[in-house]
């Protein structure tokens, strides 16, 4: 073996050789073991590459391509037997027989092209500093990149490096409070009149698809009548009707009042009565998910009360519906608009509103709707129905549920123009007005409340309080009356009972009832600037509400048509308003 740092020369060690204790060869000039040099010398003509001869003449076996090379005894590099054997002096080698023994490898021979054989620090050494070399390049670039990658404008500022750009110069500011509120509407500067207001909407009162029109424009800073056409004439208000009724409910009930529906024990063993209270919104859906009416009680949460109050031991469910008197159906309804997709008998107790989809609006009605809740709640409950009764005032409740709060059921019959909220909220302003819970009684005990309150409803006559009777007459002056109480920049007792009303009243193209209108561009202008109540019966168009102008003053609105041709007459209502909203009207 050379010294360590020397280079060794390739050998080819055949089969056998050396087996009787002979000496490897060394390189020329190399120092032998023994301490004498020894040249060995392969002959030129060398055997091919499947077989060579040895240094003592003997043949040896061929080694094929692919096997695992041979190794010396001596731990030298691997030599492959299928490779020519390339001993030191040969004639292929520069400075042959040289002595000197650090000399270089021949650069010619052709066994190591790459000058890759050597000693094993050699060949090991060199790969793994140019691996070395490799990875440090690599990190280098690596790096770089980084660096400029880093150093980008918008990579620092969304980063927010201290170098960035867009980096703070100053410590953050203090938060500001803010103003969950709406800009309020102005009262100042000039206000519009009335020569303004006729020139503006003048010409599109006139347009022939409104059939007959009434109606009023008012400015509630000043109370000021700004326009007036039929002032003294009633006209049939459809479910305009709606805005008399929930302006009643807000004056005369507790705006947090919640509507009942219990369960008591009944006379008999096993038996329990359903008491209906007038919420009509009791959800079938199980708890976590939303009916149409959003925040409404669930039965299930009723049957669990009732099931922990009797330990199950329930077999019959009997109905107290005595909440409301007189008919269940308005006069002058027509015969197919019960059972419906807009409406049901009028009963204190049921679920979705006596609709059969609880997340469809639309969807129809139930024919008996109260009778539909006694049979899901005996279902779940693992009982049968019963009959009807009357329970004692001091009747043990087993269970209880509350439908959301009366602003909130306004805010719905509004937007929505529910017809049987409407008249739920009559029947709840009779109770509160000590009269009776029926038809007649919401309608008388709507106008009392109006009236007390200041309203002039001289000529209304109301038989209902969802505006299906097209028997309900009312001028428009009083629909602008109760709209501008409520608008008014005053902050009086009224006014502020009466604020919810505006709340509930549609968007134009945004929400309700309008969610779909103002659609032409004649009244696009008029586009989430007009909150309006709808009003549709046959023959019959009307819309009630208020308009922003487009210098902030507020102005309250009541156009009652009797156009035939429903989606021009609309159209027309919703042009006109439209018009308001882009004037100064001075």
């Amino acid at each position: 073996m050379p010294p360590a740092g020397k280079q060794a020369w390739p050998q080819r060690i055949e089969p056998g050789q050396w087996s009787t204790g002979e000496q490897p060869p060394v390189r020329p000039g190399a120092r032998a073991d023994t301490g004498t040099q020894q040249a060995v010398r392969a002959p030129v003509g060398a055997a091919g590459p499947s077989e060579r001869t040895s240094s003592n003449g003997q043949q040896g076996e061929g080694q094929h391509v692919g096997e695992e090379p041979r190794r010396s005894a001596y731990g030298a590099n691997p030599v492959s037997p299928a490779s020519p054997a390339h001993a030191p002096g040969s004639a292929s080698a520069s400075g042959a027989g040289s002595t000197d023994p650090a000399g270089p490898a021949d650069p010619t021979d052709p066994t190591d092209p790459a000058g890759l054989t050597g000693s094993s620090g050699a060949t090991e050494g060199k790969p793994r500093r140019r691996r070395v070399l490799v990875a440090v390049s690599i990190a280098v670039v690596l790096l770089l990149v980084a660096g400029v990658t880093l150093a980008l404008p918008p990579v620092s500022n969304r980063l927010g490096l201290p170098w960035a750009p867009n980096a703070p110069q100053a410590d953050p500011p203090q938060p500001q409070k803010v103003r969950l509120v709406l800009s309020e509407a102005s009262a100042s500067g000039a206000a519009p009149t009335p020569s303004g207001v006729a020139a503006t909407i003048g010409e599109l009162a006139t347009d022939p698809d409104l059939g007959e029109l009434s109606g009023s424009v008012v400015d509630p800073a000043t109370g000021q009548q700004l326009w007036e056409r039929g002032g003294t004439t009633t006209a049939t208000p459809a479910s305009t009707t709606k805005v008399l009724v929930s302006a009643a409910a807000l004056l005369a009930l507790d705006h947090d009042m919640r509507l009942p529906t219990r369960v008591v024990r009944g006379s008999e063993p096993g038996t329990v009565v359903l008491v209906g209270g007038g919420d009509v919104t009791l959800s079938s859906l199980p708890k976590g998910q939303e009916s149409i009416f959003k925040g409404a009680a669930h039965l299930d949460d009723l049957v669990e009360q009732v099931e922990k109050a009797t330990g199950g031991d329930v077999n019959k469910v009997e109905l107290d519906l005595s909440a409301y008197t007189g008919p269940e159906t308005g006069a002058g309804w027509a015969p197919e608009d019960v059972p419906s997709t807009f409406m049901v008998k009028v009963q204190p107790a049921m679920l979705d509103g006596g609709r059969s989809d609880p997340t469809n609006k639309k969807s129809m009605g139930h024919s008996d709707p109260a009778q539909h809740l006694a049979q899901e709640f005996a279902e779940r409950i693992g009982a049968e129905v019963g009959g009807t009764t009357t329970v004692p005032e001091n009747a043990e409740v087993l269970g209880e549920v509350w439908s959301a709060p009366v602003d909130e059921l306004v805010r719905y019959a509004l937007v929505e123009s529910d017809n049987l909220l409407g008249e739920v909220l009559a029947r709840q302003v009779a109770v509160a007005e000590g009269k009776e819970a029926s038809f007649d009684g919401g309608a008388e005990a709507t106008l009392e409340v109006l009236k007390r309150n200041g309203i002039d409803v001289d000529g209304a006559v109301l038989h209902d309080g969802s505006g299906l009777s097209p028997l309900n007459k009312v001028r428009p002056a009083t629909l602008t009356q109760v709209l501008s109480l409520a608008a008014s920049p005053d902050e009086d007792e009224i006014t502020t009972r009466l604020r919810p009303l505006l709340i509930g009243l549609p968007v134009a193209g945004g929400s309700g009832t309008l969610a779909v209108r103002y659609d032409e561009e004649s009244s696009s202008a008029g586009r989430g600037w007009v909150r309006g109540k709808t009003g549709t019966l046959s023959g019959v168009h009307t819309l009630a509400g208020v308009v922003l102008t487009s210098e902030g003053r507020v102005l309250t609105f009541a156009l009652m048509s009797t156009g035939q041709n429903d989606d021009a007459a609309r159209a027309a209502l919703d042009r006109i308003t439209s018009a308001l909203r882009g004037c100064g009207c001075h």
